[in-house]
């Protein structure tokens, strides 16, 4: 059996580089060629994980199949190579720590000394073999930039590995900030060469450096990164901005990403089957029309917060061959008539998930909006939780309908799942879960199916002691939970296209695979413009 080989990812100079999408363009390259990858994260802050993060700090969480709350770059390994990742494939500091101070309580280390060479190394090394059996490559993306303090434990077990493993098995591959001065009119390569200096101190040679910038990097700063990094020129790669990342597969692979890859581990193959994704970009640059949906959320100023929507958004597009124009309204804002003025130009309405009360009752208005107007719309998690509690105010007149998370209040329409703790970590009902669909109902014509698998992260459910009445009133639940005991779906018999649900659909959405209800809510949107 072939020996699995590695691949770390380390950025520089700054963050936000795109360290992620050249992890995931990786792996989709490598598939591209018919190997088998697996590519995982490790993130140097302290938390356990980003369940209980702020996301004008961190982004999205991103869930997976198993149930863990994770960094968002692992939806982009997802997307982009289809393979579910699991609990396994993110690792934090938080999390080494927890699991050495553990052992240590526990008494593995037999009263010695515990310290970061070799204990924590260890457990570093340990996550990054851990189930890598009949995998060709391992692709370990390291969170945050070369210099940090929080990294350099990772930094040292990636070296130690690459040691042990020899250039055979291990490849570093460095992105880099080469920025573009406009009063000077170049490119400057300065920052990288400090940011290798770096990387050097730590015992690492990158064998690739990746150049991210604004504008192409001319042939002679390349060769300058070349002589002063100890990289040869045809591993010192451009990576231009592009105007969607999924062009960069493609891009790569014509700049000779992917066949450097394989020559530093002696690998011949022929060239990679990327029809896919070149058909996905034609889709993308060539629609044949255009429609508005508008987010109302209160992290509009922070997208990546949406990261998974905004890209399931993406892929029904592709498929509809429209492009979606996102009209951001921050639901703080309180004001009906300037709320719906904001909203008079959608031809589809989404309220996405979140947490806390700050900007509930923008959000119910805009639901209201939606309802009343037969603008399509689409709830997730709360989004779903608020157009319940709209439609039992405003349809059922029950004044006092609110949610027992943000009030005490006459009629708790959503209440909490279970018996929790205070703990806000890992308290969430998380994961996957079947649910069983309605027939003859929107659900089931979108899905096609009768039993169906989503990916969950909420804590509140719709109280069940309000189902026949809302039924008796217009709004169906047409999807519930495999246990009975969890309304996991709810839409309008009287209008185009109203679904809520409980779950994030845009968690298993892809661009060669797009989930049946975000292509649906954008045909809808299309429908709407239409009108």
């Amino acid at each position: 059996m072939t020996e699995v080989k590695f691949i770390f990812v380390t950025g520089g100079v700054v963050s936000s580089l795109g360290k992620g999408l050249v992890s995931s363009s990786v792996g989709t390259l490598l598939q591209a060629y018919g190997f088998k990858v697996r590519i995982r994260k490790l993130d140097p802050y302290l938390n356990i994980d980003p369940g209980t993060m702020n996301p004008t700090q961190h982004g999205e969480v991103f869930v997976t199949e198993d149930g863990a709350e994770t960094d968002l770059d692992l939806g982009h390994y997802e997307r982009f190579t289809g393979i579910q990742a699991t609990k396994d494939d993110n690792i934090t500091t938080g999390k080494v720590y927890y699991e050495l101070l553990r052992k240590e309580r526990h008494g593995d280390y037999l009263g010695k000394t515990v310290q970061v060479i070799p204990h924590v190394t260890n457990l570093i090394k340990s996550f990054i073999f851990n189930d890598t059996e009949d995998l060709d490559f391992v692709i370990c993306e390291i969170g945050g930039t070369v210099g940090d303090i929080e990294s350099q434990p990772f930094l040292e077990a990636i070296r130690q590995i690459s040691y042990t493993l020899g250039k055979q098995r291990v490849i570093l591959m460095h992105l880099t900030l080469v920025p573009y001065l406009a009063v000077a009119q170049e490119s400057k390569t300065k920052p990288t060469q400090h940011s290798v200096r770096e990387l050097n101190f730590a015992g690492l040679q990158p064998d690739i450096i990746l150049c991210r910038s604004e504008k192409e990097v001319a042939d002679n700063q390349r060769e300058k990164i070349a002589k002063l990094c100890n990289v040869s020129l045809s591993n010192v790669i451009p990576a231009p901005d592009v105007s969607h990342i999924y062009e960069l597969p493609v891009l790569y692979s014509q700049r000779g990403l992917d066949t450097q890859i394989l020559a530093h581990f002696n690998i011949s193959k022929s060239k990679p089957d990327l029809i896919a994704w070149h058909q996905i970009v034609d889709a993308i640059k060539n629609p044949i029309q255009e429609v508005t949906i508008s987010i109302v959320g209160k992290y509009t100023e922070f997208p990546d917060a949406y990261k998974s929507l905004l890209e399931a958004l993406t892929h029904g597009a592709i498929s509809n061959k429209v492009k979606v124009n996102i009209n951001w309204i921050n639901s703080r804002e309180k004001d009906e008539k300037l709320i719906g003025k904001k909203l008079q130009n959608s031809h589809a309405i989404l309220v996405p998930g979140g947490f806390g009360d700050d900007g509930i009752e923008g959000k119910i208005l805009a639901i209201n909006y939606a309802r009343t107007s037969n603008i399509p719309f689409f709830g997730i998690c709360l989004g779903m939780q608020l157009a319940v509690i709209e439609f039992a105010r405003n349809v059922m007149k029950l004044e006092d309908a609110h949610s027992e998370e943000f009030y005490t209040c006459k009629h708790p329409i959503v209440k909490l799942a279970s018996n929790q703790n205070t703990d806000l970590g890992g308290t969430m009902r998380l994961g996957a879960y079947k649910c069983n669909v309605s027939a003859n109902s929107k659900m089931a014509d979108v899905y096609e199916n009768s039993t169906i698998s989503e990916r969950h992260r909420h804590r509140y459910i719709i109280n069940l002691d309000y189902k026949d009445d809302l039924e008796k009133n217009g709004l169906i639940c047409s999807s519930i939970a495999e246990n009975g005991t969890c309304i996991e779906a709810v839409e309008l018999i009287d209008h185009p296209w109203f679904i809520g649900v409980q779950f994030h659909p845009e968690l298993q959405s892809k661009p060669f695979s797009p989930h049946p209800l975000f292509v649906s809510f954008v045909k809808a949107a299309v429908d709407k413009n239409k009108i």
